[in-house]
């Protein structure tokens, strides 16, 4: 018994005439003939009861035709979920991103994964680097969008995806918000809004690092959303040194500067398990940008939340 035996055999009690069967099975008559013949010489049983003006299906047709349409389409659900496997369409990939991808190339990387595997599920949560990174090390996520941890476990991969520079955000009304670049020293005294410690460390010690090098300590003002950030400057709370990525969040009222002399860089990785052969995951990766780092740069390596 093979599977044209049971297509014609649905194809011929769907349309009780082995002329418009054959037809829709894009055959001759004669081979759809005999495949029912050799059908019901394997199962010892007539399918059909035959006349010469009509032929009627038989109550063990009836029950041939049953198991023959439940062998098809498994046979389908079969195909189907290998092919889709294959390229990586089905399931689901969880995905943990601090904020500055969303400012900038997550959302046209989400898009654009969406068009090519449009039956595959994307579980997004955001986050901060060190829980993000010991979820994707724990198999809770299966894709990290993070800045440099402390410690990156020796089963992960990663990979640079953005590097930015930090930028000085201002209120527009801050005399000293004219444009061109300017100088941070100006700014000693001024308050610098930005993430508390043990939420961003690294964008913290980025901070602080560039204003030690401009020869002040800077007065921190804390928050724990990017968003809040660029509010409250906006409302004259403060300043802020922001990755330029950020720019992105138009806000009434801010003007972003970029700072003379000596760049800050923030980098923004992607991690995943090393072990992990999903399709998902490799789809995701090859989507994503890749930013070789250049000789030559200082590097601070920043995180951020909101």
């Amino acid at each position: 018994m093979e599977l044209r035996h049971l297509r014609c055999l649905v194809a011929v009690a769907e349309e009780l005439h082995f002329g418009r069967a054959a037809q829709r099975l894009h055959l001759s008559q004669p081979p759809v003939s005999l495949a029912i013949k050799e059908l019901e010489d394997e199962l010892g049983v007539a399918l059909f009861e035959r006349t010469s003006r009509r032929i009627a299906i038989t109550r063990a047709g009836e029950d041939a035709l049953h198991d023959a349409r439940a062998v098809l389409a498994g046979m389908e659900t079969m195909r189907r979920r290998a092919h889709d496997g294959a390229a990586g369409i089905m399931g689901s990939i969880a995905v943990g991103f601090i904020s500055l991808p969303a400012y900038s190339f997550l959302p046209q990387t989400l898009r654009c994964f969406n068009e090519a595997h449009p039956r595959a599920r994307v579980a997004l949560r955001e986050g901060i680097t060190e829980r993000i990174v010991a979820d994707v090390e724990a198999g809770h996520l299966d894709v990290g969008m993070v800045l440099q941890p402390s410690d990156m476990p020796a089963t992960l991969g990663s990979r640079l995806v953005q590097k930015d520079t930090l930028i000085l955000a201002l209120p527009e009304a801050h005399p000293l918000a004219g444009a061109g670049p300017v100088a941070l020293e100006k700014f000693s005294g001024e308050r610098f809004l930005g993430f508390e410690r043990h939420i961003g460390p690294q964008m913290f010690d980025a901070i602080v690092t560039t204003c030690m090098r401009r020869g002040f300590s800077p007065l921190m003002f804390p928050a724990r959303q990017m968003n809040t950030i660029v509010s409250l400057v906006s409302g004259g709370v403060g300043i802020a040194l922001v990755p330029a990525c950020v720019k992105a969040l138009h806000r009434e009222g801010v003007v972003y500067r970029s700072l003379k002399g000596e760049k800050t860089y923030v980098d923004t990785l992607v991690v995943w398990r090393k072990s992990d052969e999903s399709p998902l995951v490799k789809a995701l990766l090859a989507l994503l940008p890749d930013a070789a780092p250049r000789a030559g740069r200082k590097t601070a390596m920043g995180g951020a939340r909101g």
